[in-house]
C-alpha cells in the first residue's frame, strides 16, 4: 500500500471534514428535508423513488460519513478514498446537470438555486486528482 503523501493532504482534509459534516448534519434531518432531499434524487435518479425518504437520507447519511472518515483516515488508500469520493461527486454532479433551474438555458452555468449544487464540482475534482495521483504513484514504482 502506497503511503500518503503531504500533497494529499489537504484534498483529502478539506473532502473529508465537509463529507463528514454533511453527513452528521442529514442524520437529523426533518421529515420535511429528507422528502425534498429524497425528491430531488428521486427526480434524477428514478431507482430511489421507491426508497421511503427517512430510510433514503439515513442511507445517504451513512454514505457521505463513510467517504468522509474513509478521505480524514490516513490508513485508507488514497485510491480508494478517490474512488469513493470521484462515485459519489460524479452523482451530485448528476443531480446538477439534470434537474430543471439548476443551470442557465443552454449553459453549464448555474442559476442562483443551482449554485450550491454547483460548487460540489470541487468535490469531483479533489477526488479525480487523488485518484490521478494514485495511478502516477503506482506507474512509477
Amino acid at each position: 500500500m502506497a503511503s500518503l503523501k503531504l500533497r494529499q493532504v489537504p484534498g483529502r482534509v478539506a473532502a473529508g471534514a465537509y463529507t463528514l459534516h454533511a453527513g452528521i448534519e442529514k442524520l437529523h434531518a426533518s421529515p420535511e428535508h429528507a422528502a425534498g432531499v429524497h425528491g430531488m434524487a428521486a427526480g434524477t435518479y428514478p431507482i430511489v423513488a421507491d426508497v421511503p425518504p427517512e430510510r433514503f437520507v439515513r442511507a445517504l447519511a451513512i454514505s457521505e460519513i463513510a467517504i468522509g472518515g474513509a478521505l480524514l483516515s490516513p490508513f485508507v488508500p488514497t485510491a480508494a478514498a478517490g474512488a469513493a469520493l470521484t462515485a459519489f461527486s460524479g452523482a451530485l454532479m448528476g443531480l446538477y446537470a439534470k434537474t430543471p433551474g439548476m443551470r442557465k438555458d443552454g449553459s453549464v452555468w448555474p442559476t442562483p438555486q443551482g449554485t450550491g449544487l454547483s460548487k460540489d464540482v470541487w468535490l469531483l475534482a479533489i477526488g479525480a486528482g487523488l485518484v490521478a495521483d494514485a495511478l502516477v504513484e503506482r506507474r512509477t514504482r
